[in-house]
């Protein structure tokens, strides 16, 4: 044995080589434990799926500097590599020979140590002229297969094969050559030159994946009358399989060059068959529909270049740390991803915020050495010379709208279905634009109708749809958005428009942070739905329904993930507070129980907000009102002196202890970003807390709360998102237990419902004004939207027009006093309490134009609507 062991050891010029080389490769510590987990199991027999001389070098240097069992064997090394150099010519070729190879691993293996076995080797020239395939490779480790199977048969201790893949590059394979793989060596048979510059280029991102391991006792007792060859040919199929998948999960699919993809996709048979149609149906010529076909397809295909990503690779890295304190990612999540790239094609669906959305996802994938995505982009954003970067990036760009270009949609099918098929993982925002207010936006279905139709044509690609949650703590639009809130025009995207953005490398927005919610499936969805899956394409109105559920599933499950910080939490407890100025100590006790109750709904934490026993950090809540001050959307002041000359408090740049701090008016809107990304978390409770605290104050019979609660809902139906997996009065029920529950509300002795004692040294009023306090800018706006429906007294209107009219009446209503909060005059909430109103059978709308409803064509029925909503304004009730 002492031979043995003396047999496998790397030369020192190789092993101090190795050691330089492979010392710097950061190792995930996940495949460590996994390792480790496996070899506590069994004997661990690592296999790989090419022969590699550095593959086997840095797994022999990385399981001994992590104290896992020692690489006593692997098969068909160069002897100068280890150590094999001084045998004579029969050892040497006993040694090589398949029996000698088959009788040294099962030694190795009886000493206690682990192997690696390289499934295939590179045809020789001789091989390639006898017909063996230079991709491929040629299987040769069949006899060492037969080896472990007969040590299995006479050892109780399981030998498990555990699939096992270095990616030494995230460049995806190439289906085309180049003449430099003939001096090189391909990528799949890379010589020693282009070994060592994948090294050398790529270290940083190695990746050293571990497959799901194989248990050969296991696998011998479930096939006890199966010949040793098919079980043999069994293992070769689901290691090379799963070495494939695993892979993947980094290179992503072979790569094809531009004009390969877009001919393929041209000359595909549906794509033909579906122009053809189009031809006789419109009596466009099919060499026009052809051309066109071609025209839309040059503009819209992204054009991934590896040297592009490199260099936004390099660029991102200094800009994120310039203007953001940190990225805090969702890693469970983020591994569960890595597990669906290998299994199929992820759809990733992200919220939609900030321009900056759209590089995220496809930074942190990087980072973690995970394929990138494509990026569904609207052509808006195509401009020079940002158009060109980021479809080198991976973006493809859409219209916004396809109407009078029949055309269009055929061409977006098939890409879509081409890059499903081929299994690229797409990212695309639901939301269509950005939303301007922190919240949601309701789906778009057009894209991911394309989308889910494309994926229904190809079911034998598994396909997962990734709601993903991109949070910030403060968003660098805010001020563009502010100004398109109060009635601005959106300014259209341009060069200049992307260079006048670096004012943002001014300033610093907190932390950004990735959540990943529960993967869905077609499947699943139509599952839900009660639909047939033995019918294998939906009917149309199965498919809409599909569509429908799947859109609003994502959506909550992006609210649900959502995960409160620092930034969220202090915008929320400073915009709910009554007064003008909040002291330091109370925003960070606001904070806390605010937390608290966020956290008891199921909410996710960022780690920077907590510390090590999960409390709220108070200095989390000082670094995000520091944050707040230096971009100038709060004031910190500090109180002056009692008897000195300054006999006012003083502003100052530093928040933290002795700071009271205000939200300056024209700020308030900005703030309310910030404090809208994690209001639905509240939103139920608001409702009941709304309708409760309605004078003459919080006591009301449960029948009376119901009602308005209700009204409150459906008056709010387009504003917030209300969960879709139970009915209003389940919701309602489940909501007023809760809070009586924790002391919010009590019922008296007469069955009337009342303030409670409260909790977190609140009482029950003082929570109730709290919840009420987060929804009273939203009501301040749809009661501006009743008083502006005046307006079609006299005339019908556009919602345009009238939205106008509307933001000037409530202009005026703040200026006069009437509306206490300077963010309800807001384009969005106005127009979303049009949508409400005329749901509500107030408004009719024909040909796009707005007018009262017959029954409510008179002033003073528009007075009764304004004081139906105002009635919710008026408080009696202090806390």
């Amino acid at each position: 044995m002492a031979r043995l062991r003396d047999s496998l050891v790397p030369s020192p010029t190789i092993k101090a080589a190795s050691g330089w080389m492979f010392d710097r490769i950061d190792i995930d510590q996940s495949w460590v434990d996994t390792v480790r987990r496996f070899s506590a199991q069994g004997t661990v027999v690592y296999v790989l799926r090419n022969l590699s001389w550095i593959d086997y070098l840095a797994l022999d240097r990385i399981t001994a500097r992590n104290q896992l069992p020692k690489i006593r064997f692997a098969n068909d090394l160069a002897p100068s590599l280890i150590g094999n150099a001084k045998q004579s010519l029969p050892e040497l070729l006993k040694s090589r020979s398949p029996a000698g190879q088959a009788e040294a691993l099962q030694r190795a293996l009886g000493s206690g140590g682990s192997a690696a076995i390289f499934l295939r080797k590179p045809p020789g020239t001789m091989d390639i002229v006898s017909g063996a395939s230079e991709g491929s490779g040629l299987s040769h480790a069949d006899a060492l297969l037969r080896g472990l199977l007969s040590l299995q048969r006479r050892q109780d201790r399981p030998i498990l094969l555990v699939p096992q893949v270095f990616v030494w590059t995230n460049r995806p394979d190439q289906k085309d050559r180049h003449s430099l793989d003939f001096i090189l060596g391909t990528r799949e048979w890379p010589g020693s030159l282009r070994t060592m510059a994948q090294f050398a280029a790529n270290y940083q991102h190695v990746q050293l994946r571990a497959g799901e391991p194989i248990n050969l006792a296991q696998l011998l007792s479930q096939a006890e009358d199966t010949s040793d060859e098919a079980i043999i040919r069994r293992l070769n199929y689901s290691i090379l399989r799963r070495l494939e998948s695993e892979r993947r999960t980094v290179t992503g699919p072979a790569s094809k060059t531009p004009e390969r993809v877009k001919r393929e996709i041209l000359q595909g048979t549906r794509l033909q068959k579906r122009l053809k149609q189009l031809s006789e149906d419109t009596g466009i010529a099919l060499d026009d529909a052809k051309r066109q076909a071609d025209e839309i397809l040059s503009a819209m295909q992204a054009k991934p270049d590896r040297t592009t990503l490199r260099a936004l690779e390099l660029t991102l890295d200094r800009v994120f740390h310039r203007i953001y304190a940190g990225i805090e990612i969702d890693e469970a999540g983020l591994e569960k991803i890595r597990v669906l790239l290998s299994q199929g094609t992820v759809l990733l669906l992200p919220s939609h915020k900030s321009h900056i959305d759209y590089l995220i996802p496809s930074y942190v994938f990087n980072k973690h050495n995970l394929q990138l995505p494509l990026i569904a982009a609207g052509d808006n954003m195509s401009f020079f010379p940002f158009g060109g970067i980021a479809r080198r990036a991976g973006a493809f760009f859409i219209r916004r709208s396809f109407k009078g270009d029949p055309v269009y949609p055929v061409v977006v099918d098939a890409y879509l279905r081409r890059m499903i098929r081929d299994g690229y993982p797409i990212e695309m925002f639901l939301e269509g634009g950005r939303s301007r207010t922190g919240k949601l936006l309701p789906p778009k279905f057009g894209l991911l109708k394309m989308t889910v139709n494309s994926a229904l044509a190809v079911p034998q690609q598994k396909v997962f749809f990734v709601p993903i949650s991109i949070g910030y703590e403060r968003i660098i639009e805010t001020s563009a958005f502010e100004a398109e809130l109060h009635g601005g025009e959106k300014k259209k995207e341009d060069a200049s428009g992307l260079l006048g953005a670096t004012d943002v490398l001014r300033h610093r927005y907190g932390r950004l942070n990735l959540q990943f919610g529960n993967h869905l499936t077609l499947d699943q969805i139509r599952g839900e739905l009660g639909q047939d899956l033995r019918q294998e394409i939906p009917s149309e109105d199965d498919t809409k329904e599909i569509i429908t559920r799947l859109g609003n599933r994502v959506m909550d499950e992006i609210n649900r993930v959502t995960a409160i910080t620092p930034g969220a939490l202090t915008a929320i407890a400073l915009m709910s507070y009554h007064r003008r100025g909040l002291t330091h100590e109370k925003l960070i006790r606001r904070a806390q129980n605010l937390h608290a109750i966020a956290e008891s709904l199921g909410a996710r934490t960022t780690p920077s907000l907590l510390n090590t026993k999960g409390q709220v950090r108070p200095d989390s809540i000082r670094e995000a009102a520091q944050m707040f001050v230096n971009g100038g959307l709060v004031l910190a002041h500090a109180p002056a002196v009692v008897g000195s000359s300054a006999g006012r408090a003083k502003s100052a740049t530093e928040a933290g202890p002795a700071r009271i701090y205000t939200i300056p008016e024209g700020k308030r809107m900005e703030l309310d970003t910030s404090k809208n990304i994690i209001l639905h978390f509240f939103v139920e409770r608001a409702l009941v807390a709304c309708a409760m605290v309605v004078p003459p104050g919080p006591q009301i019979g449960m029948d009376a709360l119901r009602d308005r609660v209700q009204l409150l809902s459906k008056l709010f139906k387009f504003e917030f998102r209300y969960r879709a997996d139970a009915t209003f009065e389940e919701i309602f029920q489940s909501t007023v237990e809760e809070m009586i529950e924790v002391g919010e509300i009590s019922r008296s002795g007469d069955g009337q419902l009342v303030a409670g004692p409260g909790h977190h040294d609140w009482s029950g009023v003082k929570w109730l004004l709290t919840y009420a306090a987060l929804l009273r800018s939203y009501l301040e706006s749809y009661r501006i939207a009743a008083r502006g429906i005046g307006a079609l007294l006299d005339e019908a209107l556009s919602e345009k027009d009238l939205v106008k009219k509307s933001l000037a009446t409530g202009n005026r209503m703040y200026l006069s006093g009437e509306l206490e909060r300077p963010e309800a005059v807001s384009k969005s909430a106005i127009s979303n309490g049009f949508a409400s109103l005329l749901d509500m059978g107030y408004l009719e709308k024909e040909d796009d134009m707005l007018r009262l409803s017959p029954d409510f064509a008179n002033p003073e029925a528009v007075r009764v609507i304004e004081n139906s909503i105002g009635a919710f304004l008026d408080r009696e009730v202090h806390g």
